[in-house]
């Protein structure tokens, strides 16, 4: 009796103690964040087919047939006049809308990872959404996966903002909505918590992995229940037929290496072409859209998402004529789409592409070696992985989405080739993925890993002095001698009566005043002052703080409200900066190793 009594107030306890941990209700949120993504993919899915079939007259869940196939059939003015009607709704929707006037994607949830503490708005989500959802419903050629994962992010950063979470907890939260995204998206949950985990979080720590893995299976299972279980693509199990095709694989991932670098720099000089034209931003979907409308009266494919054109490919129906164009056709459509203000993703696309160009490359290579070929259909697959893996800069979960995807592992050798090579030689030449491209242009580089991520995230605010040795503008000599004695800097700061810094003295300004007493009554602090000083404004991060004293030598950095006012506000110390740079990274540390 005694030892059953026992036992019980023993478990009794650890029940206690587990229902009490905060990664129980972190799992607890992280199955309400998947639960509400995985509704919202489905609605943003069905959306785009409603549009869809109200301006093509077809959607994926109504017409057995491919969208390519209908628009075909369509009269030339109404494949132009869909799209160019799209980017005027397209257009006004983002300038009444979006906060910062551009559709929003992938790229921001990056940033609000890195630099955010992962939070997000769900409205911008909502809203971001839904100009994505025009974007391919009118025939954009972009993804849907970008827009749902930005989406899935959106509600996850919304949730922990909302219940006021720490830093760790909503970048978790971020990620958790992210995997979902992804998860329901391709019915592919490991991939969704690797991709979380690989792009968005930076490490696979349990404390961080466990809730991902939690929203992922439950985005899934929900997506499952409403459109089926099984893959996206269904193909004929490819078995390699040779090692002696494997320098075909290492070839063929250096050719879609080259490609993605191609694909991206398109988009770079579409985005170029569009700033330099003379017409408001609001106006420039409607022309891009026109363009892809006159492109796709000869390459329907083009339009919209084009996985009906990327199964025709894996289902080796296409000629090697055909298969080339479509590819320049689809990179052309998609850096105008995109160029132009266009809202959607880059993975469908890429996976379109890279389907044509492995079939091309795959036709070739089986009518010159049949015997060592595995045969045409293989080798779109890997194009798709290829392709993806180089312009998203995640080649482990694109690679686990292409097997997924597919349900192909026989390809697995082959597919990890050419993946880790054409991203390896992307990243030589190109320096990162698209991603990276598009926060750059925002001048965010966050390539440099980490350590400066952190840097970016931590304001002035956080290390700021305001108790400095300020001295008024009509101080004497004497004064200033003995407010730089005790200084502790060695440094004072001229104010006028309005607090606006007006220049900084240091023991060098005062060397030829030092020992003639003379001048004591002559000399005031306005005439000892460095004027030319460096300086810091109130909005400035911990990374242009250390560029700053760098480039200047010193410690001691005064801080002003911003270059107008020039209204003293205290300095920053380089000790007091390594101090929260160095509590920052502990952290970090500990997030990843506490499970």
């Amino acid at each position: 009796m005694f030892f059953g009594h026992f036992s019980a107030s023993r478990f009794y306890v650890r029940i206690r103690r587990v229902t009490q941990s905060g990664q129980v209700a972190l799992s607890v949120l992280a199955f309400a964040v998947g639960g509400g993504v995985g509704g919202a993919v489905i609605i943003f899915r069905e959306a785009i087919a409603l549009i869809q079939e109200a301006t093509f007259g077809t959607g994926r869940y109504y017409h057995s047939a491919p969208l390519f196939v209908h628009i075909d059939k369509l009269p030339w003015w109404q494949i132009v006049a869909v799209p160019t009607i799209g980017g005027v709704v397209v257009g006004f929707l983002v300038k009444y809308l979006m906060p910062a006037k551009r559709p929003e994607g992938v790229a921001d949830v990056i940033e609000a990872a890195a630099l955010q503490g992962g939070r997000m708005s769900g409205l911008t989500g909502i809203k971001a959404a839904l100009i994505n959802a025009c974007s391919i419903g009118f025939g954009a050629s972009v993804g849907r996966e970008g827009p749902a994962v930005h989406f899935g992010a959106a509600l996850g950063g919304w949730l922990s903002g909302s219940l006021n979470l720490n830093r760790t907890v909503s970048r978790t939260l971020l990620g958790c909505g992210a995997a979902a995204a992804v998860a329901a998206s391709f019915n592919a949950p490991i991939a969704g918590a690797l991709f979380a985990s690989e792009v968005l979080i930076g490490h696979y720590a349990l404390s961080a992995f466990a809730p991902i893995v939690i929203s992922s299976v439950t985005a899934t299972a929900i997506s499952r229940f409403y459109f089926g279980d099984f893959p996206a693509f269904i193909i004929h199990e490819h078995v390699i037929q040779s090692l002696w095709e494997f320098p075909a694989f290492i070839v063929f991932g250096i050719v879609a290496g080259m490609v993605a670098m191609g694909f991206m720099k398109s988009i770079m000089l579409s985005s170029s072409l569009a700033e330099k034209l003379p017409f408001p931003d609001y106006l420039k979907p409607a022309i891009g859209g026109a363009a892809i409308g006159c492109l796709a009266i000869w390459f329907p494919q083009v339009l919209g998402i084009g996985y009906g054109a990327t199964e025709a490919a894996v289902m080796v129906s296409f000629s090697l004529g055909l298969l080339v164009s479509i590819c320049i056709a689809k990179i052309v459509a998609t850096a105008i789409s995109i160029g132009f203000g266009f809202g959607g993703g880059v993975f469908s696309p890429a996976l379109v592409i890279g389907a044509m160009l492995g079939g091309a490359y795959g036709t070739v290579f089986t009518g010159l070696f049949p015997d060592l070929s595995t045969g045409t259909g293989a080798y779109t697959i890997l194009g798709m992985g290829a392709l993806a893996a180089a312009v998203l800069g995640a080649p482990v979960s694109t690679a686990l989405v292409i097997f997924e995807m597919t349900n192909d592992y026989a390809l697995t050798l082959a597919l990890m080739i050419t993946v880790v090579i054409s991203s390896m030689i992307t990243r030589q030449f190109h320096g990162g993925s698209f991603f990276s491209w598009q926060l750059e242009r925002r001048g965010l580089d966050l390539r440099e890993g980490l350590e400066v991520a952190l840097l970016r995230n931590l304001q002035l605010l956080n290390v700021l002095s305001r108790k400095e040795n300020l001295v008024p503008l009509g101080v004497g000599l004497p004064e200033i001698r003995m407010v730089l004695q005790k200084s502790d800097v060695g440094e004072l700061f001229v104010v006028d009566n309005s607090g606006v810094l007006f220049g900084t003295i240091t023991l060098a300004d005062m060397s030829e005043f030092a020992f003639d007493t003379e001048l004591d009554h002559l000399i005031t602090a306005s005439d000892v002052a460095r004027r030319n000083q460096p300086l810091l404004t109130i909005d400035d991060d911990l990374e242009n703080a250390l560029k700053l004293m760098r480039d200047s030598g010193d410690d001691y950095i005064p801080v002003v409200e911003n270059h107008k006012t020039m209204k003293f506000l205290g300095c920053v110390r380089q000790v007091r900066i390594m101090s929260a740079y160095n509590r920052a990274l502990i952290e970090n540390r500990r997030e990843q190793l506490i499970p």
